[in-house]
């Protein structure tokens, strides 16, 4: 049993790893998908292609792998995603790229929630932290290697070999699934919920055509149109979670006060600190210019790295994940808020770089903390819901924070200038604050170490 949940394992790790790096390696061969398509304008979709339908498929994912067991889920996300890359590079034109990337993303949306759920089948709380390091490493791999890859296969073979490198990478990747990940047999009295997930589509376009198109985020038509269908699609699905006999996410996983403030948490933490994302460089830019944004954005992927680093180790001795939780929250708030002051003084760098640091921490706290939070709690048949609802919050949650910090930062300076980024910063600090504020406090000790 031990060997089969070593080779589930790797499978899973490869499985990360290629949703992973698909977005990064992708970012640095959009010029040069640009200029052989001829696309001057609509580059932007083929990114927010694979990110909408990343987002969206989140909590689907987590549901039909609850339904159909973590095998059967794996091995189609797999599929799913070889047969995306393959279209992806074979694409003729810029609206079939774009089609290829939406599908590309709802096979990485797979990969990543049928990992995390099945970590959470077959290990318990201290194994997942002591297995942090592999993942971690990924991690890494995925965000130092990514960008430079894909700027080599560019210029080199072409862009269309961004695509190609995930081909052979899937063949291991199914193969381990198929032979390490326990089957589990459909319940007959449990049924996908079509119109949850309608409804939930509906709503995930809307917050992600929010957090990517500026025109439409700021558009004074637009985007009260799009809050709208948010706020209406949103209570819709809501009610029907609560009334159908097999819903797409649970109301049990609420029930449990710890998981819902999780949920709550990860979705503002979301917000604060990949909402913000965007505005990094420009801060970075007005204090440092060109040649020196790139040193300083290298402090918030060490503070990455440190943390996840530290974390396994760490979090073994001392496994309150909670205080985790809170204290990754903290360490955003500190770190926004530093670089909030630093926008506001043009860019200081020695200000600059410790919140930048900061910030990177947290983020890699939060992440872990709430994930094996999450997969040591849920209870088993709904972890892939559990699981899909975290991500979903903090992926969601990320691009409504993108539109809405830049909406704030218009409407009371009128520019993306110092002043601007300034109160983009503060407004992320001060929801990083509400986190913490909101965090889970307590958790019992049987509740995160039940044996797997």
């Amino acid at each position: 049993m031990h060997a089969s949940r070593n080779v589930a394992y790797a499978g899973l790790l490869l499985g990360m790893a290629m949703a992973q790096l698909d977005g990064l390696i992708l970012t640095a061969a959009l010029p040069s998908i640009g200029a052989e398509l001829h696309a001057r304008t609509g580059l932007v979709a083929v990114t927010a292609a694979g990110l909408l339908t990343l987002t969206v498929a989140t909590p689907l994912h987590g549901r039909l792998g609850d339904l159909h067991g973590r095998r059967v889920s794996f091995a189609g996300s797999v599929l799913v995603f070889a047969a995306a890359s393959a279209w992806c590079a074979a694409a003729p034109g810029l609206g079939s790229l774009i089609a290829a990337r939406a599908l590309q993303g709802l096979g990485g949306s797979g990969l990543i929630v049928t990992a995390m759920s099945a970590l959470g089948d077959l290990f318990d709380r201290d194994e997942l932290l002591r297995r942090q390091g592999w993942q971690t490493a990924v991690f890494a791999a995925a965000t130092l290697g990514g960008p430079p890859l894909g700027g080599l296969l560019a210029a080199g073979p072409g862009w269309r070999w961004v695509f190609l490198v995930n081909l052979p990478l899937c063949v291991p990747a199914l193969v381990l699934g198929l032979r390490g990940l326990p089957a589990k047999p459909r319940r007959a009295d449990e049924k996908f919920d079509v119109p949850g997930s309608v409804l939930l589509t509906v709503a995930g376009t809307a917050v992600v055509a929010l957090g990517t198109v500026d025109a439409l985020a700021r558009s004074p038509l637009w985007t009260p149109l799009l809050a709208g269908t948010v706020v209406v699609a949103g209570v819709l699905f809501v009610r029907r979670q609560r009334r159908t006999p097999s819903p797409l996410i649970s109301p049990k996983v609420f029930a449990d006060a710890v998981l819902k403030r999780a949920v709550v948490v990860n979705g503002l933490a979301g917000a604060a600190l990949y909402g913000t994302f965007t505005y990094v460089a420009l801060v970075a830019a007005s204090g440092a210019g060109a040649a020196g944004t790139g040193l300083l954005l290298v402090a918030m992927t060490a503070g990455q790295l440190v943390l996840s680093t530290s974390f396994a180790a760490l979090a073994r001795r001392h496994p309150d994940l909670a205080a985790w939780g809170r204290l990754g929250c903290l360490l955003g708030t500190a770190g926004l808020a530093a670089i909030a002051v630093a926008g506001a003084l043009g860019g200081t760098p020695w200000l600059l770089a410790p919140g930048l640091f900061a910030t990177g921490a947290a983020f890699a706290v939060c992440t872990s903390a709430y994930t094996v939070l999450g997969q040591t709690r849920a209870a088993r048949d709904l972890m892939g819901v559990t699981l899909g609802s975290l991500t979903f919050a903090r992926q969601a949650g990320g691009l409504a924070g993108a539109a809405v910090f830049g909406w704030v930062a218009l409407a009371t300076t009128g520019a993306l200038a110092a002043p601007g980024l300034a109160v983009v910063f503060a407004a992320a600090a001060a929801t990083m604050l509400v986190a913490w504020l909101t965090a889970p406090r307590v958790t019992s000790p049987g509740a995160v170490s039940s044996p797997r």
